[in-house]
């Protein structure tokens, strides 16, 4: 029997699957209240989950990265995730996310008491041709030495949340950052890349902000499909001067930015490019393991 034609999302955690919500912390977790959580995205749609690999390999090197002791290895994490995508009907837009959080200890957590959960939830892809407003943010993201940016922690998100809400004031649907020293590092939670005279500009990576997963792959494609493509550091001044902007990441893949701040952008053909090469490339590698992991998952229900 299939999931609940109704449900939302699936979680594992402690050795089994449930539907909908399930409570992760107690009130004497140690992440509940001092944040000590790594998490990542993924996505499958179409039948495909591009990167679901390289993914399951940065939630466990974030663990790593932030102290805890990871109880599941990348392999088992992407055998689950093909589980349970299964579940879902075939195609359905999920939202896959791994994480591993402190469940002891107080200032100092306890590495040896990292908990692991995978939660799995119905999220639609922005529609590209909608796009998306940007203005500057007066926030910064932090330097290596200020906050734990060598891994997906789950506190870095405040800022970018404080950032997103100050653009929503000001009429817009995201922000660009800057670095600490005041250069373009990224739109609030996706990557940002310009356009050129035919090029591709995106911030050279810096410490400040993710090296995101889809950011690399595009960049990859673009490169093989002969498009040069320069990683650099961008002034702000440079936004308003751009030919097309347009975001990475894993929620929306690729998406392009309609203006940024008082300048409009038409929904350029590099953007276009980019999420053609992508889609290319996703349902090149990945649809036969989320099939195959649907046809597993079949006549199974999460408990």
């Amino acid at each position: 029997m299939k999931l609940d034609a109704t449900a939302t999302s699936i979680c594992y955690v402690d050795g089994r699957w449930a539907e909908e919500s399930v409570p992760l912390m107690s009130s004497t977790t140690n992440a509940a209240w001092l944040a000590n959580i790594v998490f990542d995205g993924a996505r499958s749609f179409e039948g495909v989950a591009p990167d679901l690999d390289l993914h399951c390999q940065r939630v466990v090197r974030s663990a790593e990265g932030l102290g805890l002791r990871p109880t599941h290895a990348a392999a088992e994490i992407l055998a689950l995730a093909l589980e349970g995508i299964g579940f879902f009907p075939h195609g359905t837009p999920l939202y896959i996310r791994p994480m591993f959080w402190a469940e002891g200890g107080f200032v100092l957590f306890d590495a040896d008491s990292a908990r692991f959960a995978l939660v799995i939830t119905k999220m639609p892809l922005p529609d590209p041709s909608a796009g998306f407003t940007a203005c500057l943010s007066s926030f910064r993201r932090p330097a290596p030495d200020q906050a734990p940016t060598h891994a997906k922690a789950a506190c870095l998100y405040p800022l970018a949340a404080m950032a997103l809400a100050e653009a929503k004031r000001r009429g817009f649907d995201n922000a660009v950052m800057r670095d600490p020293i005041g250069n373009v590092a990224e739109f609030t939670a996706q990557n940002l890349m310009i356009v050129r005279d035919g090029a591709v500009h995106t911030p050279i990576p810096n410490g400040t902000f993710l090296n995101g997963i889809t950011r690399q792959r595009v960049i990859g494609l673009l490169r093989s499909a002969g498009i040069e493509v320069v990683e650099r550091t961008i002034r702000v001044a440079e936004l308003a001067e751009a030919d097309e902007i347009f975001s990475t990441g894993n929620h929306g893949k690729v998406v392009p930015c309609l203006r940024y701040e008082d300048k409009a952008f038409a929904a350029g053909p590099m953007a276009a490019k980019a999420r053609e090469l992508y889609w290319a490339f996703a349902h090149a590698t990945t649809g036969a393991a989320v099939a195959g992991a649907a046809r597993g998952s079949r006549g199974v229900r999460p408990g």
